[in-house]
């Protein structure tokens, strides 16, 4: 009987879905189908499904931005053809042979999230929907985003469309680096100009911007296919989170949820402030028998609760003139519970000029 009893529950458990393990234990659960945390340095703070190949909805225009900055001066004027006008979805109702300028085009989609928008920079950038994509994907593949594809740059529903939340946290990092798109996904509202109906007004979309003074971004997105989708990131004592949910009826309390956990995971510690780190080095014809050598720039890291950090600094045994200011001469690596984490180079804080020969008489014969 107890034989019959464990096998029952065996086949029991096996029949169960499987569900993905947080990174942590503490972590949030979420009600999203796909979810991923992460510190925009790349640390994994959590994750649910975070590889399942998903649909992105608008999400998508994280993308579409990032190479229409590739490809398009902002201040450029873009003139909207017929092909952009009427395109299903949110709009800004363009106009065709109505000229904007790029940046405009793309504060309507980033915050209204305008597929006509979107189409108009596609055909400003590459001449069409289709060699757009191809550009998006190059970028992809740049990125190294394996299990991401685009076939439109609006993110309508397509079954060659799609991502996953690692993909799409991992391409928001890259975005944020763009001071202009960081710029324009943190804006609450924005006013563009147009040709002839008068100045267009702006409402972002993400709520989060409202509901949280941390969050700096970034992108809403939904079609009834994909679910709600959402990509956020916060930003809290030099900590950047990145929070991706993908069909999740819930998202702006999850994503707050998430924010809440990953600060309460990350803190960012100064390793070493400029020139806090001295190395002499042995040095044949230096003055002093020394060249001094220091790290010109401070450095900080971002790093998952609280390990027990350590520094070992190498440098060159002995060095002979000239030596040059700026030269690598050492290097201190910085260590988390004993894993190397960073790294600085030391380099000579002063030239040391190669020491002057003397003939046998005595006189200065040359310098090297």
């Amino acid at each position: 009987m107890k034989r019959t009893l464990a096998l029952l529950l065996a086949v029991l458990l096996l029949l169960l879905p499987c569900a993905s393990v947080p990174v942590s234990a503490g972590a949030p659960g979420t009600s999203a189908r796909a979810a991923f945390l992460m510190e925009a340095g790349g640390a994994v703070l959590y994750e649910k499904n975070a590889d399942e190949r998903l649909p992105m909805a608008s999400t998508t225009k994280i993308m579409t931005a990032l190479v229409a900055l590739d490809c398009l001066d902002p201040d450029a004027l873009v003139t909207v053809p017929p092909e952009a006008c009427g395109v299903e979805g949110s709009s800004v109702y363009l106009s065709p042979g109505e000229k904007l300028t790029a940046r405009d085009l793309l504060a309507a989609v980033l915050l209204e999230s305008a597929n006509d928008a979107a189409a108009a920079l596609a055909f400003a950038a590459a001449g069409g929907i289709e060699p757009f994509a191809e550009l998006m994907n190059e970028k992809a593949a740049q990125l190294g985003l394996m299990s991401t594809h685009f076939v439109n740059p609006h993110g309508l529903d397509d079954e060659e469309h799609y991502t996953t939340a690692r993909d799409l946290a991992r391409l928001t990092a890259e975005a944020l680096r763009n001071d202009l798109f960081r710029s324009l996904v943190g804006m609450k509202n924005a006013v563009i100009e147009r040709d002839g109906p008068g100045p267009r007004a702006l409402i972002n979309h993400n709520r989060l911007l409202r509901m949280s003074e941390d969050v700096i971004g970034v992108k809403t997105g939904y079609t009834k296919r994909s679910g709600r989708c959402l990509v956020s990131a916060a930003q809290k004592d030099g900590v950047l989170l990145i929070a991706v949910t993908l069909s999740d009826p819930d998202d702006w309390d999850d994503h707050l949820a998430l924010h809440a956990y990953g600060f309460s995971r990350c803190r960012r510690v100064i390793l070493a402030e400029a020139g806090e780190i001295v190395l002499r080095v042995p040095c044949a014809g230096a003055p002093d028998g020394f060249v001094t050598a220091s790290n010109p720039s401070a450095l900080s890291l971002c790093l998952t609760d609280s390990p027990a950090l350590s520094r070992v600094i190498e440098g060159e045994r002995l060095l002979f003139a000239p030596v040059e200011k700026g030269t690598r001469i050492g290097v201190v690596t910085f260590y988390a519970d004993g894993k190397p984490v960073a790294s600085l180079p030391l380099l000579a804080a002063e030239s040391i000029p190669a020491p002057e020969e003397k003939s046998f008489f005595g006189f200065f014969r040359r310098t090297r």
